[in-house]
C-alpha cells in the first residue's frame, strides 16, 4: 500500500480534505503536525509531533520515522509545510521543490526579485525599510508611482495589505501596516514592499506541476473589483469568462514565474491580474487554493482537488482528470466590520438557494473578529455548482444576502495574532 506523510499546521482547514482524499485513493496516511491537538482523527500510531520552525531538525524527525515506516511522498498540506515537507522529501529522495523556490513563495521580496531577474511581467515594485520614515518613504514609493500597494512580504490572505492614492496619506498607511504585522509576529526589522497597483479583473490559477510542467486545473474569475483601500475578497467562480486570450496570457504568466522561481513539483496557486492585454503575477504558492476553497472544484467522476494532488505525489495515475462539466463557485463570507461574534443567522435560507451545494461556518460564536486589513479570516464559505457562471455566481450573491452575521460592537481587548488570522493568514481565504 502507498503511504504518503502529510505536513499538517495547526492553523489549516485542509486536514479532513486530504485524510479523506488518501482514503480514497487507498493510500496509508502518517500525519506531522506541530500540535499533538492536529493529530485527531488521524490513524493511531501515524502521526508525529514536529518542529515546523526548525525545517532541518523537522526533517530529521520525519526520516527517523521513515525508517519504521517507509514513504512514498511528503506533502504539505498549507504555506508553513512547504519548506520542511521539501527538506524531508530532499532527504528521502522523493520529488520535492528546492528550499530555496519554496523561501521564494514565502517571501514577497525574494519573489519579486526572481521575478524581476526573469523578465516575468509583474508589478512594479520597491521595498520600505523599517527606519524609513516621511519624506524618505515618499521617495521611495515615488519609483512605482500611485496609486501603490503597501503590504508585509510573509503575510497572506490581504492581511497588511492597504492602497495608497497619493504622497500624503503614504507614512500614516506605512505606519498602520507595521502595526498590522507586528501584531501577526512579523520581526520588526523586516522591511515592507510598495507595488504599483494593477488595475483590471485579477485570477486565481489552480495547476500542478509534475517535473516542471503546468498542468492547470481551473482558472477562477473575481467577479468583485478588488481596487482597496483593502483587499478582501469574496466569490471565485470557474471557469473564467474573460476571453480566451487573456486566460492563456495568464497561464503562460503562471508558467513563467514558476520557472523562474524554481518550482518543479506539486500543486500551485497564483494570482494574476489582466490589463492592457498583458498578465502581470501578483502572486505564487506552492500550495492548493487556501481555506476550504478547494471544495468548489471536481474532476472526472468525482475526484477531489486533494485526490489530484496525492495522487500524482504518490505516482498513481487517475483514469478521468477533466474538470466538472457544470460551473462553480465559493463565496468567502465576509467579517463586516470588528467585534465578538454572536452568530450568523440565515443559513437554512441560503441553502435553500438553487445552486447552492453547501455552507460551512468556521468561526465559532464569541470569538473576535476583524476584517482586513487587520484581520486575514472569513467568517465561512457557501459552494455552488450550476450550468453556467453566471448562475453560480448569481446564487452565492443571493445565498450572502440571506445571511446575518451578528457582531457585538462593543470594544474588546486587542485580538491576538491567531485570534484575527487563525495563526496564519493563509488559512483565511482563497488567496495566496
Amino acid at each position: 500500500m502507498a503511504r504518503v506523510l502529510l505536513v499538517v499546521p495547526s492553523s489549516t482547514y485542509k486536514v479532513a480534505d486530504f485524510l479523506g482524499a488518501a482514503r480514497q485513493l487507498g493510500a496509508d496516511v502518517v500525519v506531522a503536525g506541530e500540535e499533538a491537538h492536529v493529530l485527531a482523527g488521524a490513524e493511531a500510531g501515524r502521526t508525529m509531533v514536529v518542529d515546523f520552525e526548525n525545517p532541518v531538525a523537522g526533517a530529521a524527525a520525519i526520516v527517523d520515522h521513515e525508517a519504521h515506516f517507509p514513504l512514498d511522498a511528503v506533502v504539505a498540506v498549507d504555506d508553513r509545510g512547504t519548506l520542511l515537507a521539501a527538506e524531508a522529501a530532499r532527504r528521502l529522495g522523493l520529488p520535492h521543490n528546492p528550499a530555496e523556490a519554496i523561501r521564494a513563495t514565502r517571501d514577497k521580496r525574494l519573489m519579486r526579485k526572481r521575478l524581476e531577474a526573469a523578465e516575468v511581467p509583474q508589478p512594479a515594485y520597491v521595498e520600505l525599510p523599517p527606519t524609513a520614515e516621511g519624506d524618505e518613504l515618499v521617495r521611495l514609493a515615488a519609483k512605482v508611482g500611485y496609486p501603490c500597494v503597501v503590504k508585509p512580504a510573509t503575510l497572506s490572505a490581504s492581511l497588511g495589505v492597504l492602497r495608497v492614492d497619493d504622497p500624503a496619506s503614504l507614512p500614516a498607511t506605512v505606519w498602520r501596516v507595521r502595526r498590522i504585522a507586528g501584531t501577526a509576529g512579523v520581526p520588526d526589522g523586516e522591511s515592507l514592499l510598495a507595488e504599483s497597483f494593477v488595475p483590471g479583473p485579477e485570477l486565481a490559477v489552480e495547476a500542478l506541476l509534475d517535473r516542471g510542467r503546468l498542468e492547470p486545473l481551473a482558472i477562477f474569475d473575481k467577479p468583485d473589483p478588488l481596487d482597496g483601500p483593502a483587499f478582501e475578497e469574496t466569490i471565485y467562480v470557474t471557469p473564467s469568462r474573460l476571453a480566451a486570450g487573456d486566460q492563456q496570457a495568464a497561464l503562460s504568466a503562471v508558467e513563467s514565474a514558476t520557472r523562474a522561481l524554481g518550482l518543479g513539483e506539486g500543486p500551485v496557486h497564483a494570482e494574476v491580474r489582466v490589463s492592457g492585454g498583458r498578465a502581470l503575477v501578483i502572486e505564487v504558492a506552492a500550495r492548493t487554493i487556501g481555506g476550504l476553497c478547494g471544495r468548489a472544484l471536481a474532476f472526472g467522476t468525482g475526484h477531489s482537488l486533494e485526490e489530484l494532488v496525492l495522487a500524482q505525489a504518490l505516482g498513481v495515475s487517475l483514469t478521468d482528470r477533466r474538470p466538472d462539466a457544470r460551473s462553480s463557485g465559493v463565496l468567502m463570507i465576509p467579517i463586516p466590520r470588528a467585534g465578538t461574534l454572536r452568530g450568523v443567522e440565515g443559513r437554512q435560507a441560503a441553502l435553500a438557494v438553487p445552486g447552492v451545494t453547501a455552507l460551512d461556518i468556521t468561526i465559532a460564536p464569541g470569538r473576535r473578529l476583524a476584517p482586513p486589513p487587520e484581520g486575514g479570516r472569513y467568517l465561512g464559505f457557501v459552494f455552488a455548482r450550476a450550468r453556467r457562471p453566471q448562475q453560480v455566481e448569481k446564487a452565492l450573491r443571493t445565498a450572502g444576502a440571506l445571511l446575518d452575521v451578528q457582531i457585538d460592537p462593543t470594544p474588546a481587548p486587542p485580538a491576538t495574532p491567531t485570534e484575527t488570522t487563525g495563526a496564519s493568514a493563509s488559512t483565511g481565504g482563497c488567496r495566496s
